[in-house]
């Protein structure tokens, strides 16, 4: 049902009378309303004002002016809308109203015409409505939407109120506010309600009616928010028992617990850092949010966690809680993250990524970000800073070693293992600041690497591979169908006894601690004269030994078939085999075929180059592997004695660690680099650098270290400063003797982990803004502390403010107040950095 403005109508008929205008001719009068540029023909136009003229009237109105005598009995008198209206009283028109039936619509200036040559009847409001551009189309709207308006403390007595529908959800609360009489200082939202009994919450303000899809009847209901900062509609979340005395508690507004639901220290953690960060509380407290809520950001979540948070900072700095219960949160973080579902224990360093990620989307001042194309280098200098090497060898290595295992350095070979191959053979003068700390380094005895004397033998090192091949397929002469297992070995044999049949049995020696051998009924004697021929034989350039993968001899047909064949001999100088002689003797557990440095596919020939390190790969078919290979004991090691004594472990200092976190880092052959000149993958050095300092830094300490033989937590202490810790050197950004002291930080919360990897508890350490007491938070229990006990093995995770910032705050006179707008007209920035 709509309605018009009746509460002051402008003139009364019998003020109207002498404020006639002369009547112009009939033919003048048609023209002016129906056919001239301000009459009924004109095009529509949002936001401006068309009046509604009762049908018969204007009908009446038509006759008289076509008739041509204004003597005429047709003269239609007044204008007279009453048709039109439900009631005399609030003169509410009527439902169902049909344009070109029982009305039609005049612009504005006709509409004054019409009034200023016939007058309107006494008491009658005028008829206004504005035109509206709906989706394609632009039309008077004669029906305004109707809706219903309640309080959520009192859903019996509703008050209603008309709106168009390209008025905003701003204007419906700000209706609802002066209906309901709430104070500028009480915070409100709005809910409708479903003709089913269910509410949703109208979130975004900002959208119009028609956007927000309100129809006329609806149920609208405004929500206040109580003193302690919850909504009424979350109640149902708060433990109902209740005391009288805990909803009369006062306490010092931050100092809150949060009730642990399950496994959540972990969230419980992050947030009590979070909330103890000056600026981005003082930020959700003042409801500077509210104006930069972005719902329409595809990377945000609709601005649903930035609310979420900001729900539960006003609940824990209103000072009416001793303890808060998180659910709303928690259940919200489990709907846009999902691994942060149910109630497994997790990392109180990637639920705070989440949250900052997050609030940065849904504060998102940017409403359509356009698409900005990045430039690369352009040959521009790089800016560098140069760090010595560690000192040390991998021969340090080999001597450090050989103390506890009487091996002679000489007889070690060092490589890096990855993937079940070599990933790098050391050699003894590389640096050892070659080797990472995630490296998997193998130290292999090996026979002396060469003899200067007559009469000393020497001896080839040949890589070894173990590689299954797939049962599934046969992809003939391929790679394709084996698969590397196992670690792979390195292996010293004779050059004058390189020989496919000698290096069989040496492995088969060397593997004896995991590979049986096969009893005497799976023996066969095979050809003797075949095996004469392969203790002697020497293949020479260019000669092929073995039959062809390809079209395979009888004698490698079976399973006693050896290496195949159709390899081109090095040259004599080569280090790896002088000849690869035929052999198919007896049945053999694997056999042996020379391949790449990745053991990924095999080499049918060998390289002119004289210096080529030949790769040897041991193939196993999967009956085999499983009769004879025994995975377990492969394996199995023996733990020296030195590995059980754990060394005390000397304190770092957090400079030393952002020392580390700034070092110049070689990128592995796997990761190599994009050059956007050459347009090629490229090895090189990557370095971090740091070139401003953010009001809040963030520094993550990575206290859980994952190989692929070990898992622990580092239980080092970082020493880390309370006050002044001091950043300047690491700063590349040029300064002018000018320029603030901008690179000093305070400590204001910690998130702590104890215990181990697969269980463990997170707590917080905190200082308090308004009091600068600092608290030690543990779930739903919270206590005063000493700066000196906030240094422990157990910090994860440090929280530092500027200390520029924090002199700023306290110049404020009243945080409470309307703070002064950030610096960048952005919301507190925050930056996190995780070092080693």
């Amino acid at each position: 049902m709509a309605g018009v403005a009746a509460d002051a109508v402008a003139s009364t008929a019998e003020d109207r009378e002498p404020q006639r205008e002369a009547m112009p001719g009939l033919e003048s009068q048609r023209r002016q309303i129906e056919n001239s540029e301000s009459g009924r023909e004109r095009p529509l136009q949002a936001g401006e004002s068309w009046f509604l003229v009762e049908q018969h009237w204007y009908k009446q109105w038509e006759v008289y002016v076509q008739g041509g005598d204004q003597d005429s009995s047709t003269f239609p008198g007044c204008i007279n809308n009453a048709k039109l209206f439900e009631d005399q009283v609030n003169w509410n028109l009527k439902k169902g109203l049909v344009e070109g039936e029982d009305y039609v619509l005049l612009p504005a200036a006709a509409w004054h015409y019409l009034v200023s040559w016939y007058g309107l009847k006494h008491g009658q409001p005028p008829i206004e409505r504005k035109v509206v551009e709906l989706p394609g189309i632009q039309k008077v709207e004669v029906y305004p939407v109707e809706l219903l308006l309640f309080q959520h403390s009192d859903m019996g007595t509703p008050h209603t109120a008309q709106f168009s529908h390209t008025d905003s959800l701003d204007l419906v609360l700000h209706t609802a506010r002066e209906r309901f009489l709430a104070s500028p200082q009480e915070e409100t939202r709005l809910w409708i309600k479903h003709s089913d009994g269910s509410f949703e919450r109208l979130c975004n303000t900002h959208v119009t009616v028609l956007d927000a899809r309100l129809k006329t009847g609806q149920v609208i209901v405004m929500e206040t928010r109580n003193k302690d900062g919850a909504w009424p509609s979350a109640k149902q979340y708060v433990m109902k028992s209740v005391s009288k005395e805990d909803e009369d508690f006062q306490g010092q507004p931050g100092v809150c617990g949060l009730t642990n639901l399950g496994n959540t220290c972990f969230m419980n953690s992050a947030l009590q850092c979070l909330s103890n960060v000056p600026q981005l509380t003082e930020y959700f407290l003042n409801n500077r949010y509210l104006e930069e809520l972005n719902f329409c950001n595809p990377l945000g979540m609709k601005g649903e966690i930035a609310e979420a948070y900001a729900d539960l900072v006003k609940q824990a700095w209103s000072g009416h809680h001793c303890s808060i219960v998180p659910h709303v949160f928690k259940t919200k973080v489990g709907h846009f993250a999902s691994q942060f579902l149910g109630y497994q224990q997790h990392d109180s360093q990637e639920l705070l990524s989440f949250l900052l990620d997050g609030l940065h989307e849904d504060l998102n001042r940017v409403k359509k970000k356009e698409y900005v194309e990045l430039c690369d280098a352009a040959g521009r200098p790089d800016q560098h800073r140069l760090i010595v090497p560690k000192k040390g060898k991998i021969s340090d290595l080999c001597v450090a070693l050989s103390k506890h295992t009487g091996v002679q350095p000489d007889r070690m070979m060092v490589a890096d293992v990855f993937s079940h191959r070599f990933y790098k053979i050391y050699q003894l003068e590389d640096s050892l600041n070659s080797i990472l700390d995630r490296d998997d380094i193998f130290i292999y005895e090996v026979s002396a690497r060469a003899g200067t004397g007559e009469g000393i033998r020497e001896d080839v090192v040949l890589p070894i591979y173990l590689r299954e091949r797939s049962p599934a397929r046969d992809f003939n002469s391929s790679y394709y169908g084996l698969m590397l297992f196992g670690h792979p070995l390195l292996l010293s044999v004779p050059r004058d006894r390189l020989t496919w049949d000698a290096l069989y049995h040496i492995l088969l020696y060397r593997l004896s601690r995991y590979v049986a051998r096969p009893s005497s009924d799976d023996e066969d004697d095979g050809d003797e004269k075949g095996d004469t021929e392969n203790k002697g034989s020497i293949a020479k350039s260019g000669q092929t030994a073995g039959g062809s993968l390809q079209d395979p001899g009888p004698e490698q047909a079976g399973p006693s078939s050896g290496v195949v064949g159709r390899n081109r001999a090095p040259a004599d100088n080569s280090p790896g085999p002088s000849n690869w002689p035929q052999r198919s003797r007896r049945k053999q557990l694997f056999t042996l075929q020379t391949v790449n440095s990745n053991g990924t596919s095999d080499r049918m020939t060998f390289s002119e180059d004289g210096h080529a390190q030949p790769y040897i790969a041991i193939d196993w078919e999967p009956e085999m592997k499983k009769r004879y290979y025994d995975e377990v004991e492969a394996e199995g090691f023996v733990k020296h004695e030195c590995v059980s004594y754990v060394l005390k472990k000397a304190p770092v200092r957090l400079q030393e660690c952002i020392e580390l976190f700034t070092t110049v880092e070689t990128l592995e052959k796997e990761n190599p680099w994009y050059c956007p000149n050459c347009k090629q993958h490229q090895l090189a050095t990557k370095k971090l650098d740091l070139w401003m300092l953010p009001e809040i830094l963030i520094i993550h300490l990575k206290r859980f270290s994952y190989t692929k033989f070990s898992r622990e937590k580092l239980d080092i202490l970082v020493e880390f400063p309370i006050r002044d810790l001091d950043l300047s050197e690491f700063i590349i950004k040029p300064r002018s003797e000018s320029d603030p002291d901008l690179y000093k930080y305070d400590l204001i919360a910690v998130s702590n982990h104890y215990g181990g990897l697969r269980d463990g508890h997170y707590t917080t350490f905190a200082c308090n803004k308004d009091s600068g007491q600092w608290h030690y938070f543990d779930d739903n229990s919270v206590s005063p502390v000493t700066e000196d006990e906030v240094e422990s093995k157990a910090a994860y995770v440090l929280f530092y403010q500027r200390q520029d910032v924090a002199r700023r705050l306290r110049s404020q006179p009243d945080l409470s107040g309307p703070p002064e707008p950030p610096a960048c007209g952005s919301p507190p920035s925050s930056e996190s950095m995780d070092v080693n």
